[in-house]
């Protein structure tokens, strides 16, 4: 097994299923691209009982057709076996698992699970008393189900109101890699980039592993993004259709919320939302949920204020750079290189570089010494003042965050200064805090220390979101 990177708290919550003395069954899921299938081959490939991937797109009689074939493969017989649907299938299953050596875990792997779910195949039907009045009763069984359609996940398996409702005994929603992890993964393949040039990759692949597994190393980052996303046949030029079909149906409607994100960078409320997209009421509900739990999308809520005026913002990195530059462009060849220092790239930097902040909010709290102490992290947004990230601590002393992009040292000029006191005594009045305020700077290279040096109380720089 190749090492792999982090993943190590997924890895445990597995190993313990694996040694369980019950059966266990598993969820597993995330967003496209994000290394579920990898994740389980590198831990079990050599262990499956049976491993069945669901194809996109496929008829019920197709699916049952390749359901059929991995028996054949898996039980080493010579027969086809015709199957007439998925009940007929799961018995023919719990069969060829009947006829293993007692003694030993058998772990079931269905890889794309959603996928095998076409209209009316009744599958989850099936599943449920496959599950309930077979595999449960045993204590071998670690049955793992994984689907980048954490939608269909969530609904038909984690909340089923039918035979499977708290059956789940283990749930696992993969994230991509942190930038700690995404510099492991790098050094690990040969790539001689510093953190400057590893945060830009950040801002654009996100740390989707199999994003990172297409890059060159040896090719600068700039040639890198040209060729996937602005060459002819750039791997990553059509991926958002596909990115967004895989995951969702009706993915008409959600990337129409995903792009009204895209162009506030400073996110929008429910009640924008549904001005800007025409959807509204629980279909909004759910779709946000979807959004928020396929780590596309983050709620954040404003300071001392109501759910109901949280703040939608979007949170995925290479749809961000999809709708700021592929879109448009994908057609000119080496765009990013002939562009690079647009000012239209330095903005989208400087949201891109917030948004890699509000994702390492662990690493910011440890930088300023607060990893035992209770903290709220919210945001505010009034027509007077706007806070990027606020750090508000069981100590009583609120950090208000300001987080600035910059090539080198970031310079506080004498109006930004005033514009700083200002905003902390308008803040002061309007939210009638007592507590402590002190302005805290998110940089990536720290504070040039002119005269306005000390209107920064305390400040982190791009290495703290590495540790």
């Amino acid at each position: 097994m190749n090492k792999l990177i982090g993943r190590k708290e997924e890895i445990n919550k597995l190993n313990k299923c694996l040694k369980s003395s019950r059966s266990e069954f598993v969820i597993i899921s995330g967003r496209r691209r994000v290394g579920k299938t990898f994740l389980i081959n590198q831990l079990y490939s050599d262990k499956y009982a049976f491993y069945y991937t669901g194809g996109h797109n496929l008829t019920n009689t197709e699916q049952l057709a390749r359901f059929s074939d991995c028996l054949k493969h898996y039980s080493k017989s010579i027969f086809n076996i015709k199957l007439k649907d998925w009940f007929d299938a799961f018995e023919q299953l719990r069969n060829y698992i009947d006829s293993l050596p007692s003694k030993s875990r058998k772990i079931i792997f269905f890889d794309e699970m959603p996928w095998i779910d076409s209209h009316n195949s009744k599958f989850v039907k099936a599943l449920e008393y496959f599950w309930n009045a077979w595999a449960s009763l045993r204590n071998d069984i670690m049955l793992i189900a994984s689907g980048s359609a954490t939608s269909w996940i969530n609904d038909k398996l984690i909340d089923n109101q039918g035979g499977l409702h708290n059956r789940i005994t283990c749930q696992i929603f993969l994230e991509p890699f942190n930038l700690k992890e995404t510099e492991e993964f790098l050094e690990k393949n040969n790539f001689k980039w510093d953190r400057y040039m590893i945060l830009q990759t950040y801002m654009i692949l996100g740390g989707v592993p199999f994003y990172l597994t297409l890059l060159n190393n040896q090719l600068s980052l700039a040639q890198n993004i040209d060729e996937l996303c602005f060459s002819k046949n750039g791997l990553l030029k059509n991926e958002f259709d596909e990115l967004y079909n895989a995951l969702f149906s009706n993915a008409d409607k959600y990337i129409s919320i995903v792009k009204a994100l895209s162009v506030k960078d400073k996110g929008l409320t429910r009640n924008e939302i549904i001005k800007k997209t025409k959807i509204q009421g629980s279909t909004l509900t759910r779709m946000l949920s979807n959004l928020e739990k396929c780590d596309f999308i983050i709620n954040y809520t404003q300071y001392e204020k109501s759910i109901k005026d949280s703040i939608y913002r979007l949170s995925d990195f290479y749809t961000l750079f999809y709708f700021n530059f592929i879109q448009n462009n994908s057609k000119e060849k080496n765009f990013w290189s002939k562009n690079i220092n647009q000012p239209s790239i330095n903005t989208w930097q400087g949201f891109s570089f917030e948004l890699i902040c509000l994702k390492h909010l662990d690493q910011i709290k440890k930088a300023l010494g607060l990893s035992v102490i209770s903290t709220n992290s919210t945001t505010c947004r009034t027509k007077d003042f706007q806070i990027d990230l606020i750090i508000d601590r069981a100590d009583r002393i609120i950090n208000l965050c300001e987080i600035k992009f910059s090539t080198d040292k970031y310079t506080i000029t004498n109006d930004y200064a005033e514009k700083l006191r200002t905003r902390m005594a308008q803040f002061r009045e309007k939210i009638k805090v007592k507590k402590t305020l002190v302005n805290t700077f998110i940089t990536t290279y720290g504070i040039h220390q002119n005269k306005n040096y000390s209107i920064c109380q305390s400040e982190i720089n791009m290495d703290n979101l590495f540790d």
